[in-house]
């Protein structure tokens, strides 16, 4: 995935993502919420930062995108002055098979639940 500017930003590799890393990022809310936008945008979809209607602070919200970052949920590059997001899905996927996709089921489980659209 070529970038278009000089900045990079430090990723896990694969084999350093750990479970308890990513049930630790998964475990608020926000992050939850972050990770639902991105899963419905489908395996290859990106989206910058200011896609992503969180009702919280632009340094909160800094601060969930790093934790799911460092954790090895997401990928974060530069495009422009854009910061795109993807779920990190093949990784997460080989690392610990059906992790994600029983996440978004209980998620969706619990949003209807809940009585919350989506």
């Amino acid at each position: 995935m070529p970038t278009s500017s000089v900045r990079a930003l430090e990723h896990p590799a694969r084999e350093d993502i750990r479970l308890e890393g990513v049930l630790h990022a998964l475990s608020d809310p926000m992050r939850l919420q972050i990770v639902r936008f991105l899963w419905q945008l489908g395996e290859d979809g990106e989206a910058p930062c200011s896609a992503i209607d969180l009702a919280i602070t632009k340094s909160t919200t800094t601060h969930h995108f790093r934790v799911l970052r460092e954790a090895g949920v997401i990928n974060q590059v530069y495009r422009g002055t854009a910061k795109m997001n993807a779920l990190r899905r093949r990784d997460l996927d080989a690392l610990f098979p059906g992790l994600l996709g029983a996440i978004q089921s209980a998620d969706a489980i619990q949003r209807e639940r809940d009585g919350h659209d989506g």
